[in-house]
Order: structure tokens, then sequence, then C-alpha cells
């Protein structure tokens, strides 16, 4: 593989960088250290509001690219690079469709905040893997002065089949993605990954054949169109498998790392 031209690395977090325990490894810090050496610019991408994925990258924040909320808001250390957000009284509308479904968990996710009207504790430990500044409110049409990007909607056990079909129609306004096996988003439609790197390479003056990219579920797939060196992750969803061009190890075994350690050398 040659790795030559290559100027920009953007990639997932969850099932991607991050472990089952959602750590980055040490030795991600190091391969950094070489990327930025070689002027090889580095982004991340996710779901994650962005106070999470900085939690993640701290060390890195200087140098890096965050792309927050599935592509709906962007930052280059301070600099806010572009945001795609929504009427939060749209957003609460569509929660409607959704509210009589067993087991579900859902989140208005705001810059400042993410927003939950559920206080129990085992909903509440599961966001805070992925939503590090967030708050409890009796009702989310009490939420003001924040700006709103999404509405992220839980589910224990298949955000794809309990979910989707209760808010598929929805998507001739807006994006509906199912952006994890527990997880289906609601966001502005030109909230995406895909739209986000193309973006971010347009600022960097890079291009496709010059980009390498990770991913492992539906929210990446726009994503990795963008990259001539697109990679799934073993443990990918179908879908992310079928439309990357190559694959690497599962996340567990640090896929990541292992392509970028080529790229290095």
């Amino acid at each position: 593989m040659d790795f030559s031209k290559v100027k920009l690395v953007v990639t997932d977090m969850d099932g991607t960088l991050l472990n089952s325990k959602h750590e980055v490894s040490d030795r991600f810090f190091e391969i950094h250290k070489s990327l930025k050496e070689k002027n090889i610019h580095f982004a991340a991408a996710s779901g994650r509001q962005y106070h999470s994925i900085i939690s993640k990258l701290l060390p890195l924040k200087k140098d890096i690219t965050i792309i927050s909320e599935n592509g709906a808001f962007a930052k280059q250390n301070e600099t806010e690079l572009f945001s795609f957000d929504l009427p939060k009284e749209k957003l609460i509308n569509c929660l409607k469709y959704v509210k009589d479904i067993e087991g579900i968990g859902i989140i208005l996710c705001g810059k400042k905040y993410a927003y939950i009207e559920n206080s129990n504790p085992e909903f509440v430990a599961t966001i805070t893997q992925f939503y590090s500044s967030y708050k409890i409110v009796e009702n989310f049409t009490e939420v003001k002065n924040d700006t709103f990007f999404k509405a992220a909607i839980f589910h224990p056990e298949c955000s794809e089949k309990y979910i989707l079909p209760k808010v598929a129609h929805l998507s001739d306004d807006m994006q509906v993605l199912v952006s994890g096996k527990n997880w289906l988003d609601i966001s502005n439609q030109d909230a995406n990954k895909g739209i986000a790197l193309s973006k971010l390479q347009e600022k960097l003056g890079i291009t496709p054949d010059e980009t390498l990219a990770f991913g492992d579920y539906n929210n990446d797939l726009k994503m990795l169109e963008k990259a001539t060196f697109s990679y799934a992750m073993k443990n990918a969803h179908p879908n992310v498998k079928e439309i990357a061009n190559y694959e690497t190890l599962s996340n567990e075994e640090r896929g990541v790392d292992f392509i970028l350690e080529k790229l290095i050398k």
C-alpha cells in the first residue's frame, strides 16, 4: 500500500479508534507525534458531543480537528469551522413519534450541554460515556439559550429495529440516521460526516486521494466515500465493509493504530 500521498487522517471514535472501554491507546498519542512531524493532519469525527471527544484527545487539542454530533459541529482548537443546527421546537416535535417506545432514552443535543429528562441512574451512566457535559431537566421545553444539533434516541436492544420504523418518514425534511447499535439521531439534513469531511478537505486544500478514513457504522458511510484510503473495521456493520475500499483489524485489536503505523513508516 502506497500511503505517500496521504495528508489527512480522519477516524470515527466508538467502535473504531476507541476500544470497548471507550479508551484511546497510549500508542496512538505517540503515533500522532509522527503524523504531525510529517505534516499529516488528524481529525476525529464522531456522533459524540464536542466536549466528550476532546476529553479523549485533550493532549492533542491544539493540533487536531474535532467533528462532533455526526458532522453537525466542527472546531479546530478554539475556532469554530461550521455548524448545522435545528430549531429546538422542530426537534421536540419529532419526539412524539417515539415517546411510547418502551425502554428508550432521549437526549436533546446542544452546543453547551446535552439535555435529558430521564434521571434514571442507569440511563445517566449510559449517556455519560458519550456526553460529558450534560444537564437533567424536567422538560425539554424549558431549555433555553443554547444551539441545538440533534435529538439522539437510545434503545437498549436495537435502534434500527425498534426506533427507525417510527421515524423513517421524517427523512423527507431531516436526517434520520442509525448511528450505532443502540442509537438513532435526528438532525439537519446537511449534518453528516461526509459533508463535514468535504468542508475540512476544502479548507486544508486536501483531496480525497490524499485522505485516509476509518469507520465502523452507518453514520460513517458518507465520510468513507470522501476518502480513497477508506477502511472498515473488522467489527464494522456490513454496509460499511461493502463501501470501504479496505479493511483493518477490529477496534479491540487497535486496527486504526495498525494502519497508521504503516502510514508513518
